[in-house]
């Protein structure tokens, strides 16, 4: 056995810690669970186990790319040292903020950037010299509704309570897949193991879905839901805990102010009213309110099934109001709020981070922690004035893939005069960009938790952890926060808009310097690190890396949150906010007809496998080996048979949007009514993924629509689930060059798509 070291993961929020085994030549051997690790404790899952070979692959981006003229859809490229990438990018940058202002030029961070702790900062101190408030971001295509509503409920976006799963009685779960994709925000490996202990102690654990998910199947009871009828369920969850005395007349009284507005709201949506559409029998609704009201600790909790179902922001805020209204929030066995190692909330209202005021050009969307809707960057870039958008930088993320209306995202980015990648693999975003930039992996740069548990203390149990790099960088890699550094000084923009904070940082990157030829000198990041954990009095950088398993901290408690740190000026939460109500009015009864009117109407959810991870694992040969090489439609056997469908064959599946051809599997654990496809497939035009490209699946969002008629107004998230759609025999084979996508051809003799 080879040298042995001790990290962390960075792939998703769970942070498993991790054992690293080194070969004589310094390359990662193998990659095992920590099993001495303070919270994880030997679990890790298999994209966790196998990340290693996704950066040991031959297709790593390991130097600067500058790319050519477009060729059938993608840019010959060819090798640049990074002087001169960064003075070609830095003065193309200068010139268009010259002639088009400053929000000519725009930023994508992508969901591997929030798994960092500098990136993410340094990326906005970008933004913020060059002067542009063009940013986007991948919350909103899945989370952008839970910050929208706590700025609107709590006063701050970061305002995120979670579950106390060591003492909650009743948890209810809603379009959330824990076993698979983790406990969204919080810190919780094993989500499996944390349920079946609420039911070993006697709770009672109920799964809301229109799939029998791995979750379900692990813990607790399961409940069918009609795709995209959350909003109803919450309204007559909520006038039913009303109707039978579960709330909290006292908590109201002297924490709250609205209630009797949103409980007028709720009256109108009874379980007789809404089971309808929801399929949830009024009686099965009456014994889930039962259990919660009945427990002496309970929670209700979401994710991306509801986040990205069309309603996300009202969904959420009346589970916010429930949680509150019973007297569970801020209590033992209820919702808790973290205690980070900062106050964020006061640095927050003393800086006004994620608090900007500004609306989009395209839609007049107000921004959601200062970033804009992912589903209007097309037309951002396509449609013309002042403001247009003639520059993104894309920062650890892939659009193309990821984004509802990703056909004419692709459009919109073959006509950018300026786009440059800043990543480890070059996927489809980067086959059309002048620009890739190499990034280093999470195993060749030092690291503390992200911001959720480090700042926001998101974490079931508290911890503190530092890791050193495992490897060395490979090539040309470098780190993005002394990327964006240097790409600072090449533009003209100092960093944060400061010229002091910009030289400061440029004298410690010459301190620090670089020991690989034709590589910029990099920041200190360690030193960067240990300065943030003395400023909050947890010692250096050096100390916490002598406890190589992590740093116990002091558990969560409840009580730290109402009447101490509640964001808004009368110090009590907000359960009817105008714009909430308003937008309430205005959508509900049109959702609730739409569904009457087509109850027959089939829905597309979307699923994820736990081998992948939204687009980019699929350039790993044993994740996408056999079976695994595409995605599938799956469909109930009575849904196939009404259609005269059988397993295996080749369906099209038509949105009012798009139209793709994929093979189909039946699924018994689907509600009827309901189809499902995993996101984040369709490579064949990434020819610089040589794995990833010979994969046959389709990509989803094609059949997403984009645009500010298709954004939600308050979150500005796009429907990326419970999309209607038809699915039929294929009209013919899967086609040999694109299966991205196809034309939308409607069935003969209808006016229109679904």
């Amino acid at each position: 056995m080879g040298e042995a070291r001790h990290t962390f993961c960075r792939i998703c929020e769970s942070l498993c810690g991790l054992e690293i085994e080194l070969g004589t030549g310094g390359g990662i051997e193998a990659v095992r669970p920590d099993p001495l690790h303070v919270e994880t404790d030997g679990f890790a899952c298999v994209k966790g186990l196998k990340q290693h070979r996704l950066y040991d692959s031959p297709d790593r981006l390991r130097h600067p790319m500058r790319g050519g003229a477009l060729e059938n859809g993608a840019r010959p490229f060819e090798r640049i040292a990074w002087e001169a990438a960064l003075g070609e990018i830095g003065a193309k940058v200068r010139q268009l903020r010259r002639d088009h202002g400053p929000d000519s030029i725009g930023l994508y961070v992508g969901t591997a950037a929030g798994f960092s702790l500098l990136h993410p900062i340094f990326a906005q101190g970008f933004m913020t010299g060059l002067g542009s408030k063009s940013i986007y971001a991948s919350s909103t295509q899945d989370c952008s509704n839970k910050f929208a509503v706590a700025r609107e409920v709590y006063g701050f976006p970061f305002t995120q309570l979670f579950p106390d799963l060591d003492h909650v009685e009743c948890l209810i779960i809603v379009g959330a897949n824990p076993v698979v994709s983790k406990w969204s925000f919080l810190q919780v490996p094993n989500p499996g193991k944390r349920l079946r202990e609420i039911e070993a102690r006697g709770g009672r654990v109920f799964v809301v879905d229109p799939r029998r998910t791995e979750t379900a199947k692990v813990a607790g009871e399961h409940v069918f839901i009609r795709p995209g009828t959350d909003v109803f369920f919450y309204l007559s969850f909520l006038d039913e805990l009303a109707a039978t005395g579960g709330v909290d007349e006292a908590f109201v009284l002297r924490h709250a102010r609205g209630f009797e507005v949103v409980r007028a709201l709720a009256r109108e949506w009874p379980a007789e009213r809404t089971g309808e559409i929801t399929r949830i029998p009024p009686e099965r609704l009456r014994e889930l309110v039962r259990a919660y009201r009945e427990a002496k600790g309970a929670a209700l909790y979401c994710s991306t099934g509801v986040n990205m179902g069309g309603e996300g922001a009202l969904a959420f805020w009346l589970q916010e109001v429930i949680n509150a209204v019973s007297g569970n929030l801020d209590r033992r066995g209820g919702t808790l709020l973290g205690r980070g190692i900062l106050d964020f909330a006061k640095l927050g209202a003393r800086t006004g981070f994620g608090l900007r005021e500004d609306r989009s050009r395209i839609g007049g969307f107000a921004s959601v922690n200062d970033a804009y809707p992912g589903g209007i960057l097309a037309d951002e870039i396509l449609s013309s004035g002042k403001g247009q958008l003639k520059a993104l930088f894309v920062t650890g993320g892939n659009p193309l893939m990821m984004m509802a209306g990703a056909s004419r995202l692709r459009e919109a980015f073959e006509r950018l005069e300026l786009l440059v990648t800043i990543d480890i693999l070059p996927n489809e975003t980067g086959s059309l960009a002048h620009y890739m930039l190499p990034a280093t992996t999470p195993f060749e740069r030092p690291d503390l938790p992200f911001a959720f548990p480090l700042l926001m203390g998101m974490q079931s149990h508290p911890y503190l952890q530092a890791t050193r790099p495992v490897v060395a960088p490979a090539g040309e890699a470098r780190d993005e926060a002394s990327l964006y550094l240097d790409l600072a000084r090449a533009c003209g923009a100092p960093l944060f808009g400061s010229r002091v904070v910009q030289k400061t940082l440029e004298f410690a990157a010459r301190r620090h310097g670089s020991d690989r030829a034709g590589v910029p000198a990099g920041l200190p990041l360690e030193g960067l690190m240990s300065l943030l954990l003395r400023a909050t009095g947890n010692g250096s950088f050096a100390k916490l890396l002598a406890e190589p398993h992590g740093r116990r901290l002091a558990p969560q408690q409840p009580g730290s949150y109402l009447g101490k740190k509640v964001a808004k000026p009368d110090g009590r939460i907000d359960l009817a906010p105008p714009v909430l109500l308003a937008q309430a009015k205005e959508r509900l009864p049109a959702a609730f007809a739409a569904e009457r009117r087509a109850p027959e109407r089939l829905k597309l959810i979307t699923r994820r496998h736990v081998k992948t991870h939204n687009s980019w694992t699929h350039n790993e040969p044993s994740f996408v080996a056999g079976s695994r090489s595409t995605n599938h439609l799956y469909m109930h056997p009575e849904d196939a048979k009404a259609a005269g469908l059988r397993g295996g064959e080749l369906v099209d599946v038509v949105s009012a949007t798009g139209s793709v051809r994929i093979p189909m599997q039946l699924l018994e654990d689907l509600q009827p009514g309901t189809v499902a496809m995993p996101h984040g497939w369709g490579h064949q035009r990434a020819k610089g993924l040589s794995v990833a490209s010979q994969t046959t699946g389709v990509n989803v969002n094609v059949l997403a629509a984009s645009g500010p008629e298709a954004v939600e107004p308050l979150s500005g998230m796009s429907r990326l689930t419970a999309i209607p759609v038809e699915v039929r025999r294929a009209a013919g084979p899967l086609s040999a060059e694109d299966w991205t996508g196809m034309p939308l051809q409607r069935p003969s003799g209808e006016g229109s798509a679904p």
